[in-house]
């Protein structure tokens, strides 16, 4: 089937799914989540193969983000029955007015319609765009990348099973299996049968998606990141929040890639995150953090010289670009030049220069003493979510379920005329 067939018949049912009410649309999640756990074996049995042909092509951070176990599995699952907890976001009285005339004018919120989404690696988001997808209402149309193409048809078998129980048509999750650049290309290009693209991956994907697409687009996901230590922080607090925002997990969007720091405490804290990134790690056995520094700190702990591109590269790996600076508005003028707009923090215990960071940095998510790694939709109470939109236009963050709905207006009269 080509991508048009599929997107065609996923047409047919906007209509349908746009006026379900919100317990069908639960019901159809609860057995969603049912089908994941019945299906774990043919799933992790899917996930072996797609590690299989990944060795030696991409790195072991890589292949974590690829890798499924029972574990993950259900907590797929989990995300999917925490998606029915969430309020409808249908139907919403956005806003109502009467005019002067009698007119009442009321805002309310509908689906988008048909969500197209193309991705790579981690094959968890096939479960959490569908379960988005259906509680907002949006038939959804997934492409993966081709390195998850076995486990992303093992799931969106299972999800197609758990709607059917339900009494929905399978149809309204639907997965492209051609994962070649032109099915890519022909979602971005489908005017008329894609409401809305969202792109989730690398920077060369979502580039390729902002340039090319003909149907309206949100540019997601490449971060970035940066934890700024103040000369006020508190030393311990710095070296968790960095600990944790780059080595819990490298190849996620939201983890840290430039750690930024304050001349005044350079000296004493410096050498204590290089303990914590890279001995520390090498003696128990872990990966440790490649700390890639500029002329100040390489000059007060040992490292790598920090290339021209170093603070301009989403590393999504135990790498680390460390520059020092001179003030609070030099880190905020480094964050300006250098930031993709995700995630930024500023570890410190003065009001003042927290106030003046998170009111001058001008990003989706800017963090006061906590980790870069709570981007997250189900961290921010979303349940889980579609991306994390670094744009500013309709969503911006994560993408929960009402970033995945429009409105129209409805205006009701008693034959008022203009």
């Amino acid at each position: 089937m080509t991508v048009k067939e599929l997107l065609e018949k996923a047409v047919v049912h906007k209509a349908f799914l746009a006026t379900t009410d919100n317990d069908t649309r639960n019901r159809a999640l609860l057995a969603m989540a049912e089908a994941l756990r019945a299906n774990t074996d043919q799933i992790l049995a899917a996930n072996d193969i797609d590690l299989a042909n990944a060795d030696g092509k991409i790195s072991e951070v890589m292949k974590d983000r690829l890798r499924l176990t029972k574990e993950r599995i259900g907590a797929m699952a989990d995300a999917v029955v925490e998606v029915t907890r969430l309020p409808d976001p249908l139907g919403r009285k956005l806003d109502f007015v009467t005019r002067e005339n009698g007119i009442e004018i009321t805002k309310i919120s509908i689906p988008l319609g048909v969500l197209a989404m193309i991705y790579e690696s981690r094959p968890n988001v096939t479960s959490d765009a569908a379960a988005l997808s259906i509680k907002s209402g949006n038939v959804c149309v997934l492409r993966g990348g081709k390195e998850a193409i076995n486990s992303n048809k093992a799931i969106a078998t299972a999800l197609r099973e758990g709607v059917a129980a339900a009494g929905m048509p399978e149809d309204v999750i639907n997965l492209v299996e051609d994962t070649s650049r032109d099915s890519a290309n022909a979602l971005m290009t489908a005017r008329g049968l894609v409401d809305m693209l969202i792109p989730r991956g690398g920077a060369g994907l979502i580039r390729s998606c902002v340039e090319n697409a003909k149907v309206p687009c949100i540019e997601t996901g490449t971060g970035i990141c940066h934890v700024y230590i103040d000369e006020f922080a508190d030393k311990e607090k710095a070296v968790n929040i960095i600990n944790n925002a780059k080595t819990s997990r490298p190849s996620v969007c939201n983890a840290a890639e430039v750690m930024l720091i304050h001349k005044a405490v350079a000296d004493g804290v410096l050498p204590e995150v290089k303990r914590v990134l890279v001995d520390d790690r090498k003696k128990a056995g872990l990966t440790p953090v490649e700390l890639r520094l500029d002329t100040r700190a390489v000059a007060i702990i040992d490292g790598t010289t920090a290339g021209d591109r170093d603070f301009d590269t989403e590393f999504l790996d135990y790498i680390l670009a460390v520059r020092v600076v001179d003030s609070v508005d030099e880190a905020i003028a480094h964050i300006a030049a250098h930031s993709t707009g995700h995630s930024e923090c500023i570890v410190t215990e003065n009001k003042e220069n927290a106030e003046r960071f998170t009111s001058r940095v001008d990003s989706a998510a800017v963090y006061v003493n906590a980790s870069t790694r709570f981007t997250d939709g189900g961290e921010f109470g979303l349940g889980c979510e579609m991306g994390i939109s670094t744009q500013k236009l309709h969503a911006r963050g994560p993408m929960g379920l009402c970033e995945l709905t429009s409105y129209k207006y409805v205006i009701n009269g008693n034959g008022q005329i203009r």
